[in-house]
């Protein structure tokens, strides 16, 4: 820490009195350790019982099994559409769901196109201050209100023959339309392991794979994809066609007839509505797996359902806002740009972020967010690392019996991530 900076707030988490505080009040950079903020806050906005509405419907008539219109699939931002973490939401049970009510319908025949309806977030679905090396992997997925499959796709590599050779992409998974993957990664040396980085933009329709892939390794490294709601329509209008309904028009969405000139989507006859798992269950995988896909579109929910824009800027003023008529928090406290502690631009006091986790405490769904913490240590609590930033946000009981809560960030420091994660548990254990 010759160079960096550490701080550390610990309070009470029944009364809220500060046990101990160092630096409690400078803003640093909390990496994923922020999820935890928006948690609460979503907690708090939205309920833990609120659901996103997918809907299908139609336009234009059916006559004699045909449709003379579009299908349409109008997204609100579920982050967990076609995602494999839960029964329901996988993406063979989705498309057979949405074949099953087309069917249903009396269509056999579509004389129009399929189209996700993906205009509620708009078009902007990276935050400010997110890294190029970044949004091109599966972590650095960008926001849609018609999110598919988490929006990353797997990259099966088979190494070369010495370190140094190039490798082979051999497929992606799934098959990603459209899409081009170049091919600039070498093959590294035994137990180098995974170095593999995707570029890309939002919407491109060409990936630039670089770095290193273990000679020894055998995984799937996973990127992002570029327009999720324009994949999503393809691999319905595919999955209708297998079951023998077949579309004469094309596989699109709204930002794409937008960008052609058709500015306007006309109300659909709703043939099927989804709603997603509650936000309960879809915190607990956020927290669990860190994922920044589900924080940003929780994040870009919230500021819809407070009547505001889906832009990130408004989300992450919502946060500070709140926090601040509801506990009086500086609103310089929470100077963030995204919901999930990915951009490194984002500060934060440790002050701020445990007393709203200390207020956490006291609301009838904390149970749900406390089972959602990961345990590290032996302590519940969310961790978040990015370039020489390592921070812990959580609960734990003292040898006494008291109820702690408490927030520690490392910014700049030296050395490897394993060593100062050794120095800061050592400090977290006095807590127990």
């Amino acid at each position: 820490m010759k160079y960096g900076v550490s701080s550390l707030c610990v309070l009470n988490a029944e009364t809220g009195e500060v046990l101990f505080s160092k630096n409690e009040e400078m803003g640093l950079a909390p990496a994923s350790t922020l999820k935890t903020v928006t948690s609460v806050t979503a907690f708090n906005l939205l309920g833990g019982d609120f659901k996103w509405e997918t809907s299908l419907g139609y336009t234009g008539t059916i006559t004699n099994g045909v449709l003379n219109g579009d299908l349409i699939l109008r997204g609100s931002g579920d982050p967990a559409l076609g995602s494999s973490r839960y029964e329901q939401t996988k993406s063979d049970i989705l498309l057979s769901r949405w074949l099953n009510a087309v069917r249903k319908a009396g269509i056999t025949k579509i004389q129009g196109r399929v189209i996700t309806d993906d205009r509620l977030f708009g078009t902007a679905n990276i935050p400010l201050g997110w890294i190029w090396q970044d949004i091109g992997n599966y972590y650095g997925a960008g926001a849609s209100s018609c999110t598919w499959q988490e929006n990353q796709f797997g990259l099966a590599i088979r190494p070369g023959s010495k370190p140094g050779a190039p490798v082979a992409i051999e497929r992606t998974n799934p098959e990603i339309d459209g899409l081009k993957v170049v091919n600039e990664v070498s093959t590294g040396s035994p137990g180098s392991g995974d170095n593999v980085y995707a570029f890309s933009s939002p919407y491109t329709d060409v990936v630039y794979v670089r770095g290193s892939y273990g000679i020894d390794l055998r995984k799937t490294v996973m990127a992002s994809v570029p327009d999720p709601a324009f994949q999503l329509a393809s691999d319905l209008r595919n999955k209708l066609a297998g079951g023998g309904v077949i579309t004469s028009g094309v596989a699109t969405s709204f930002r794409k007839l937008n960008l052609a000139g058709e500015l306007a989507m006309p109300e659909a006859t709703v043939i099927d509505q989804y709603y997603s798992p509650e936000l309960s269950r879809i915190i607990y995988w956020l927290n669990q797996k860190s994922l920044n896909l589900y924080a940003e579109n929780i994040l870009k929910t919230m500021a819809v359902k407070q009547v505001r824009s889906a832009d990130f800027a408004d989300g992450a003023d919502l946060i500070a806002d709140y926090w601040m008529k509801r506990l009086g928090v500086d609103r310089r406290a929470i100077d963030i740009l995204d919901g999930s502690g990915l951009s490194p631009e984002n500060r934060i006091t440790t002050l701020a972020m445990t007393r709203i986790l200390q207020s956490a405490g006291k609301e009838k769904w904390f149970s749900s967010f406390y089972e959602s913490l990961p345990l590290y240590n032996n302590m519940k609590m969310k961790s978040g690392s990015i370039r020489n930033v390592l921070a812990y946000a959580g609960y734990q009981k003292s040898a006494d019996g008291t109820p702690l809560v408490f927030t520690f960030i490392t910014n700049h420091y030296n050395g490897s991530t394993s060593s100062i994660k050794q120095k800061m548990f050592r400090v977290l254990d006095v807590l127990k």
